[in-house]
């Protein structure tokens, strides 16, 4: 479970034999891990963060615009979820949609986990993230290891994660619905979820902000932009549907942070 043992790293199925390897300085555990002929295009909103030009802004201003929403800023997100895993302090951490790893470094170094996966489709932003930990004090013998992955298909047994975090992604998932409920699969009982997202404005969801008017959302489709913003009340309905329990929140503008646990 760390950088250097990447490169050895290879896995095979059971089953069908598939073989992962590690590529660059990343596991591919995608379905399309391997293929030569085939590639698989995802939504607009993911694609974007597959771009290198991404990947390179996305610590050096990007993630900082987000203040202007409510978003208190790395240290202080950090802490409030460190808050939320106190109960699976120890165990298992999978950073999912990690970006260039902004929080995935911080809770590897933290030492508050026995292993840290940065989990993310973006191949660029995966190399990324091993750039900074180069540059960074996040020792290479940490027990973090890079996997590419698809959120709605993480390539994890049932019942194995103790923490899922997920900081400002779920209104770029393709099917944040499937996303959760792949979440809830592989939690622990007792395991622990938290995110951050933006919620819904009259800015970024026009008229479909408006409660009464959400519901035609499913026909007309985004108005302002290709990103999924919701209320929190979907947020909650959503974790509660995907087998989630003890859902809370903390909110500041359009920023929310929520967390749902397994029973």
């Amino acid at each position: 479970m760390n950088l250097p043992a990447i490169y050895r790293s290879g896995f095979k199925c059971s089953k069908c034999n598939k073989s992962f390897t590690s590529k660059d300085v990343f596991l591919d555990l995608t379905v399309t891990s391997g293929m030569k002929e085939y590639s698989e295009l995802k939504p607009a909103r993911t694609e974007l963060f597959r771009s290198p030009l991404v990947s390179f802004l996305y610590e050096r201003g990007w993630r900082q615009n987000f203040n202007r929403s409510g978003f208190p800023g790395r240290d202080e997100e950090f802490q409030m979820a460190q808050d939320y895993f106190k109960p699976v302090a120890g165990g298992i951490l999978v950073d999912v949609s990690c970006g260039s790893g902004l929080f995935s470094r911080k809770f590897a170094s933290s030492g508050a986990y026995s292993a840290v996966i940065a989990l993310d489709f973006s191949e660029n932003m995966l190399r990324q993230c091993y750039d900074y930990i180069r540059q960074e004090e996040t020792p290479m013998n940490t027990n973090l290891a890079l996997v590419r992955a698809d959120i709605s298909r993480l390539p994890f047994a049932s019942c194995s994660i103790d923490a899922i975090h997920a900081g400002a992604a779920i209104h770029c998932w393709p099917s944040p619905s499937n996303a959760i409920a792949e979440i809830s699969r592989v939690l622990k009982p007792g395991g622990v979820f938290v995110a951050t997202t933006f919620l819904s404005t009259p800015t970024n969801s026009g008229p479909f902000s408006i409660d009464a008017l959400r519901p035609l959302r499913q026909i007309v489709g985004p108005v302002n932009s290709s990103y999924n913003f919701f209320t929190e009340g979907e947020l909650k309905d959503l974790c509660i549907s995907c087998g989630l329990v003890n859902y809370s929140s903390k909110v500041q503008r359009s920023f929310i942070m929520f967390s749902g646990q397994k029973p």
